[in-house]
């Protein structure tokens, strides 16, 4: 399974919408689709939500909605119009042991490389790791993922999905330093919590939201448009948190109980 993606709308004017591609898994026979939220949502270069997305399945194409996404948790479900599908089956992660062996499978580097398998074991558990600036509990294995295989599935020896293949450490977090085979992928567990939640209610229950979509007010900015340095707010969500405290659309949030933010990560 894989798919491609264009990005439009977003903070930034590109001359030519980029496109990306990654990996999901199929999760019912009429075409529920789970992957990462990064793969589908750009939340460090300003494009946020893709503006299409295809799903390449087999020798067929669908166009793919989005169910509903979470850039915390980094899951996203997408739907495709289609029945019949082969639904892949979810282990218990609760049950994954150190040195077990582990399988991924996706599209490393794009469609060129498609369905490549990568194999090695389970190399940690419960490993708390902060990505840009979101902390995961994840499982941690030496199998190669890389760019492509986002949201793909980490396989058990019994051929059931026991993770959602997220991220890598690369030199860059270390400087440098040498990293090899540290990669992370989301337990199953986690990640079927969060599908049900999406698929029943298009969001993730029992998590305290603010209601706000979000930038930053950087000190160029501020001082370009004589903006105060904060969080600007670009739109309120109907029947928010935020919606019932008064904030408006073109709102400047400087402080939080009388503490200075300057960011939306000190927001949050």
């Amino acid at each position: 399974f894989g798919f491609d993606f264009g990005y439009g709308g977003g903070n930034q004017m590109p001359q030519q919408d980029p496109v990306g591609m990654g990996t999901g898994v199929v999760i019912s026979e009429d075409g529920y689709i789970v992957t990462n939220a990064h793969v589908i949502y750009d939340s460090q270069n300003g494009y946020e939500l893709a503006s299409e997305i295809s799903v390449l399945l087999g020798d067929d194409t669908y166009t793919a909605e989005t169910v509903g996404y979470d850039v915390d948790c980094d899951l996203a479900v997408l739907k495709i119009d289609a029945e019949g599908l082969i639904a892949a089956e979810f282990g218990n992660s609760d049950d994954l042991k150190l040195g077990e062996d582990v399988t991924a499978i996706g599209n490393p580097l794009g469609f060129e490389l498609r369905n490549t398998v990568t194999r090695g074991i389970v190399s940690g558990l419960n490993r708390n790791i902060t990505i840009n600036d979101k902390t995961m509990n994840l499982i941690q294995t030496d199998t190669a993922i890389n760019s492509g295989n986002s949201g793909g599935p980490l396989i058990n020896k019994y051929g059931q999905v026991i993770g959602i293949n997220s991220s890598k450490m690369s030199n860059t977090y270390y400087g440098e330093a040498s990293v090899e085979g540290i990669c992370f992928a989301i337990p199953s567990n986690k990640a079927a919590d969060v599908v049900e939640d999406f698929i029943n209610y298009g969001y993730v229950k029992g998590k305290p939201q603010l209601g706000i979509t979000c930038r930053d007010v950087t000190a160029d900015i501020s001082q370009m448009y004589g903006m105060p340095v904060g969080v600007y707010v670009i739109e309120v969500s109907e029947g928010s948190a935020a919606e019932t405290a008064g904030l408006k659309k073109g709102d400047i949030i400087t402080a939080v109980d009388d503490v200075e933010i300057t960011t939306s990560v000190e927001l949050t």
